[in-house]
């Protein structure tokens, strides 16, 4: 991987491309989770620039994401997304960007929304050219359709270990639950990689590429394969993929001051922004 690199700095124009990218990502998966169980209590409405998702119960993409650069929601639209919500029985969570326009958060605010935790979004600028020669021993390869259930299990592996450094997650799903809201993630335009060591299958990784930002969608190395390069080799493999489908920027998503973040600025990205989680209890009236 080319250790010379530029720092990125994030402006809104940039912040608002990759909330724009996620917001297409949410929606992709939440339509793929409302096909694969013809759930027609599923909704996904538009608002301000981005979009309220409902998937399934207790999936992680039940949220209100892109909002900040597409105007103020209005009263009756919130009330219309909260309302949607308290009939499927979830709460309203809003992701909302810090660069996001200020009276969106005192909107939020003066109706009730609570803030709960927080995000970091890291980027890093795809060069063109990275060296993807993996250590002895590795190789790394598009992972197979016919294996999405072994590299489903793998991302599932690497989520059943806690973080224990830094904020920890607010929300902890059940290992099936995530499975399949990863199984309709990755039906979302995502490239899945498996990395090998001494022809065993080791670790996996996803990617997706829209509007040039490069999504690094997870990562995971089985427990007996660690701190054997693998995690780099993955990362240099994408970042070339990324540069190959012309991306200048890559971004990642962890938990403030976590092992994650830790790991990603060790590998070149800087912290762009972070994301406020609002949320808000309601019930049917």
């Amino acid at each position: 991987m080319n250790t010379r690199r530029t720092p990125l700095f994030c402006d809104a124009e940039l912040a608002e491309r990759i909330e724009r990218v996620e917001t297409q990502l949410i929606e992709a998966t939440a339509r793929a989770a409302h096909r694969r169980l013809g759930d027609e209590r599923g909704f996904l409405i538009p608002v301000a620039g981005g979009i309220a998702s409902f998937a399934t119960d207790d999936s992680p993409f039940n949220k209100v994401v892109g909002l900040g650069f597409g105007g103020v929601p209005t009263g009756d639209e919130l009330a219309e997304i909260e309302h949607a919500y308290a009939v499927v029985g979830a709460p309203v969570q809003v992701e909302l960007p810090h660069l996001a326009d200020p009276e969106i958060g005192i909107a939020l605010s003066r109706r009730g929304y609570q803030l709960e935790s927080f995000e970091n979004v890291l980027g890093i600028v795809v060069e063109a050219e990275y060296d993807v020669t993996p250590p002895d021993g590795i190789e790394i390869r598009p992972s197979a359709d016919d294996e999405l259930t072994v590299w489903l299990n793998l991302m599932a592996d690497a989520v059943a270990v806690p973080d224990t450094q830094g904020v920890p997650w607010r929300e902890e799903f059940p290992r099936d639950t995530y499975i399949e809201a990863e199984r309709d993630a990755a039906s979302a335009d995502i490239s899945r990689y498996i990395a090998m060591r001494n022809d065993e299958i080791a670790g996996g990784a996803g990617l997706r590429t829209a509007e040039g930002i490069a999504q690094f969608a997870g990562a995971a190395t089985l427990p007996a394969h660690r701190r054997h390069g693998i995690q780099s080799a993955l990362l240099s493999t994408r970042l070339s993929d990324a540069a190959t489908a012309d991306c200048d920027v890559g971004v990642i998503t962890t938990q403030p001051a976590s092992k994650s973040q830790q790991n990603a600025q060790r590998s070149g990205f800087d912290l762009l922004y972070t994301r406020a989680v609002l949320v808000k209890h309601t019930e049917v009236s």
